[in-house]
């Protein structure tokens, strides 16, 4: 016999805004309810209550299995190839879907690699027709993705990410080795070659994660990421290919962190920005967006708590539609990972992804109030960003003003005033910290440098003010007052 169907909500009246408001009017004695508006770091509204937005379009995306909705992409960045491709098969056999490399030929901030032989050796027994390889090799990118195409064999299928950002490596060291304009003809100049051998392949990473490190917010993340995505295309187009081959190969980059509504939010304003910058050049399609786990976040004191930070960064991407998920490591902010780290970035997502069956909605936030209404925010402040930096003369005149740099300092000091008067917190920093300090495990790891050829090319310098990497809570990790 078939049980009735109880409904908990049948003892409730019918929800009404002008009882709410009524009730916060009582509450507040008389204080006005936009006491109640709180607002981001760049200053836009968070109201106290949203009502349901049932006539928002889903977010369209591309293609996604059930399944496997979205890479579960590992970052590798041991300086031993040797080493380096050991961790990456151990992640591969652990649930990975993907892998992303940073390159460091000094072996100080990534893989010390310098050749195609070195390349060959980090690639040995990955599969590239089924799990495709991210570069992160800053002013070697050109030279890198032609390292990683020999490893591929010219194999039409192998998926590769030659992740080529000449503008970030600028932003971020505040110098290019050469004129920046000579970095981005050469990286468009080898995309343009290789495009044609590896046509599954991304060409260019249009990435904004550089302004979030650097402490800057949202809009202007999204900003600079738009603004990055339409000089390579320019770049691509100048090499040879078509406006839709173009965009086509380049992917788009973003953080996603601890702030996961905001987060959700802006992974889904950059599919609008993204669709109306196409379809403005004559070339609309889907966004193919990669996001990497913030590194601000994460923190020195109780970094047990950045598992916590990480998971919800990866929840931010999981619901937010992204393609590729990089979720660091709880100890990357102490050392280099130790392999309990590593198989807890990995679990994290396949939690997310296998138990909590996160993909089996295709835009979860569809239709909430706040959401949607924080993505047409950040939409409108990502395109006005956007269109501040195309009228400046586009993204390299605008690191030369020094107008970002100044911008994410602002904000970050907004951000940091918070954090020292207590409007903001950080578990196990500023608020609840652990009488236990028992250090968590990193591996000792001894940087030794390869001979690589130079990436410097002829003429002068770009000189640009940086976008310098923060730890939003490093100036409170000392002694509490």
């Amino acid at each position: 016999m078939a049980e009735a169907v109880v409904s908990l909500a049948g003892d409730f009246p019918a929800p009404d805004e002008g009882a709410w408001r009524a009730l916060v009017a009582k509450t507040l004695a008389g204080a006005d309810v936009e006491t109640l508006v709180s607002h981001t770091d760049e200053g836009l509204p968070i109201q106290a209550l949203y009502a349901a937005a049932n006539s928002a379009p889903a977010m369209a995306l591309g293609e996604r299995e059930m399944d496997r909705p979205w890479e579960v992409r590992c970052a590798t960045a041991h300086p031993d190839p040797k080493r380096a491709n050991a961790d990456i098969l151990a992640d591969l056999e652990g649930g990975a879907a993907s892998a992303l490399v940073r390159i460091d030929p000094a072996g100080a901030a990534g893989t010390a690699i310098g050749s195609a032989e070195a390349m060959a050796a980090l690639t040995g027994g990955v599969i590239l027709e089924f799990a495709p390889l991210a570069l992160d090799a800053g002013f070697l990118g050109p030279k890198a993705a032609d390292w990683l195409g020999a490893a591929a064999k010219a194999a039409p299928n192998a998926l590769l990410e030659f992740h080529m950002d000449p503008i970030t490596a600028l932003a971020r060291d505040g110098r290019s080795p050469g004129p920046i304009e000579s970095h981005l003809i050469s990286a468009a100049t080898v995309g343009a070659r290789l495009a044609d051998t590896y046509p599954k392949a991304s060409l260019m990473l249009a990435s904004g994660q550089v302004v979030h490190e650097a402490g800057g917010g949202e809009a202007q993340e999204l900003g600079f990421m738009a603004a990055s995505a339409a000089a390579y295309a320019r770049a691509l187009m100048r090499a040879g290919l078509t406006a839709d081959a173009a965009f086509a190969r380049i992917a788009l980059g973003l953080a996603v962190d601890s702030d996961y509504f905001v987060s959700i939010a802006k992974l889904r304003a950059a599919r609008a920005i993204w669709a109306r910058l196409t379809s403005a050049s004559g070339a609309p399609m889907p966004a193919r967006i990669e996001a990497r786990s913030s590194r601000r976040m994460l923190t020195t004191l109780d970094p047990w708590t950045n598992m916590l930070r990480l998971t919800a960064a990866a929840f931010a991407g999981a619901v937010g539609g992204a393609d590729a998920l990089v979720v660091g490591c709880f100890t990357d902010a102490l050392g280099s990972p130790s392999a309990l780290a590593r198989r807890q970035s990995r679990n994290a997502q396949l939690v997310l992804m296998e138990e909590a069956a996160l993909g089996r909605v295709a835009d979860p936030s569809h239709g909430s109030g706040f959401l949607e209404a924080m993505t047409d925010q950040l939409s409108r402040a990502g395109w006005a960003a956007f269109r501040e930096i195309e009228a400046q003369g586009g993204i390299v005149a605008a690191l030369s003003s020094g107008a970002p740099a100044a911008e994410a300092a602002q904000t970050l000091a907004h951000r940091r005033a918070a954090i020292a008067a207590g409007e903001a917190k950080i578990i196990g920093v500023t608020v609840f910290r652990n009488a236990d300090t028992t250090p968590a495990p990193v591996e000792a790891v001894v940087a030794r440098a390869v001979d690589a050829p130079s990436s410097r090319v002829p003429g002068p310098d770009t000189v640009v003010a940086p976008l310098t990497p923060i730890r939003l809570s490093e100036p409170f990790e000392g002694d509490p007052a």
